[in-house]
């Protein structure tokens, strides 16, 4: 018999609420992390702090969970400033949990295009984002977003923000197919590349 765990991570108190139709309250976001936590979830993601005053009052409250890690989403901090002084950063270190997940770019076309930054910019932020974090013992993960998109591109440029994030102290490498266009076949072969 196998010791290899799966853990699974449960988004939808921010996924879930990107949903056209779905508005949720925070006496709803309490219920649902209630109920995840029941059955079990090892992750719940409760949202993103600072987005918006739900979820800003969401990670305020001292919400008692009996199996689940609550998380507090966002992502790396922008260029020009450092983590200690980045807003959006302040906010998820601010929040009553013990795990945080950033994301970051890791397609080279998004870090030019959307950031308008380079590329050694794009893997500062990663660098300097996980170490505050880290330094302040939240559990760290890094959602490497377009990772595959971004692998099959440029897979070194991909990997280095893998590295980047592993080095500095991160517990967990997300590879996100944030488009949703690998196939399957493509997920094996690139998972199985990078874990080599």
């Amino acid at each position: 018999m196998s010791k290899d765990k799966v853990y699974i991570f449960d988004t939808t108190l921010r996924d879930g609420a990107q949903t056209q139709g779905v508005d949720f309250s925070l006496d709803d976001k309490l219920k649902i992390a209630v109920s995840l936590d029941a059955l079990g979830v090892d992750y719940i993601e409760g949202g993103w702090p600072g987005a918006n005053p739900t979820d800003t009052e969401f990670f305020q409250k001292k919400i008692k969970l009996n199996n689940s890690i609550l998380t507090a989403f966002g992502m790396t901090k922008r260029t020009g400033r450092s983590a200690d002084n980045d807003p959006g950063l302040s906010s998820i270190l601010n929040s009553n949990t013990p795990a945080v997940c950033l994301v970051g770019k890791s397609w080279d076309f998004h870090v030019d295009v959307a950031l308008g930054i380079s590329n050694e910019e794009n893997l500062e932020n990663i660098s300097e984002s996980a170490k505050l974090f880290v330094k302040e013992k939240k559990e760290f993960m890094f959602d490497a977003e377009h990772f595959f998109d971004g692998y099959k591109n440029n897979p070194e440029y991909a990997l280095n923000c893998l590295k980047t994030a592993y080095d500095e102290g991160a517990r967990w490498i997300v590879l996100c197919d944030t488009n949703g266009g690998t196939l399957p076949h493509e997920v094996g072969e690139i998972v199985s590349n990078i874990s080599k």
